[in-house]
């Protein structure tokens, strides 16, 4: 047998292991309101907004663009006493169906991802946020999970409950 094979008679290559693919802490909710998807479209992606939906969010500016794809923002978020700076990017903005941005907060870079769908006149809405800790903010990522499922719980009903207002 060809060194480099695998199996006797077979033509499979030996293949070097694939990387592990690092897990990142995160969290999911969904809300479902009795709204038309493009006036909650209109209103979750004006991430200026966060101001009033995200409990943390202190103030968010748009620092460019018209609100696609490109476009930034910045954020300040009060976390366990502290402000967290964060400057976002906008990667994905499908009307009325996905809005997308990258965040960066030094020692966390962040991807949020909400999605929309409407059936019956109702519009639901899923938040995804994805935390990647960077340099010595990788030695709290095991204690990540409990608060983030606090704080995602937290934002949740704040969002239903402006949604639901609209």
């Amino acid at each position: 047998m060809d060194a480099g094979r695998v199996g006797a008679g077979t033509d499979e290559v030996d293949k070097p292991p694939r990387p592990r693919e690092h897990t990142v802490p995160s969290v999911e909710r969904t809300v479902t309101v009795s709204q038309p998807i493009q006036k909650v479209w209109d209103y979750l992606s004006d991430f200026r907004n966060s101001e009033e939906w995200d409990p943390p969010s202190v103030s968010t500016e748009r620092t460019s663009g018209d609100g696609g794809v490109g476009t930034t923002y910045h954020n300040v978020s009060k976390l366990l006493g502290s402000e967290q700076e964060v400057d976002y990017t906008v990667t994905k903005f499908e009307e009325p169906h996905t809005f997308q941005l990258e965040g960066d907060a030094g020692s966390i870079q962040l991807l949020d991802t909400i999605t929309f769908e409407e059936s019956d006149g109702r519009t639901s809405v899923t938040y995804h946020a994805e935390f990647d800790p960077q340099g010595a903010a990788k030695l709290a990522e095991p204690l990540m999970p409990a608060g983030l499922k606090v704080l995602a719980d937290k934002v949740a009903a704040s969002m239903e409950e402006h949604l639901s207002k609209l």
